[in-house]
């Protein structure tokens, strides 16, 4: 789903969340935002809370991380929490960048290089990076 589609619902969602953060909350409370398009929805919660600092309100592609990890563990035929140090580049969008590149895995009790053990590099730039 592109971020278009999901921003009318989100409004909503993280004007209501920032506004009630606002009234309630300690105004030196950390806001980390998780829903997709997280930057966006960081954004929206952080406008409708204005005693809030904005340096408080973090973004975090968490979902994008996980369906990354997922996909590589998958193709390693290891537990996907065996897996580690795999980052997503940019928003969560169609520009979003997952990459593998320092990711490890954990092989038969011992860590190894993600894009070694695999040694598909046209696997991981695009059917990879594709997928998440």
């Amino acid at each position: 789903m592109e971020r278009k589609d999901l921003l009318s619902a989100n409004v909503r969602i993280f004007k209501e969340q920032g506004q009630a953060l606002d009234k309630v909350a300690r105004k030196d409370v950390k806001v980390l935002v998780v829903g997709n398009p997280a930057n966006t929805n960081a954004l929206i919660c952080s406008k409708y809370a204005p005693s809030i600092p904005k340096e408080n309100f973090t973004a975090m592609t968490r979902l994008d991380q996980n369906r990354a990890q997922s996909q590589l563990a998958a193709k390693l035929g290891v537990p996907v929490y065996d897996v580690k140090n795999v980052v997503i580049w940019g928003n969560h969008s169609s520009t979003q960048f997952p990459d593998a590149s320092n990711a490890v895995a954990k092989i038969g009790g011992v860590e190894k290089s993600v894009p070694a053990s695999i040694n598909d590099d046209e696997y991981l730039k695009t059917t990879f990076v594709s997928t998440v």
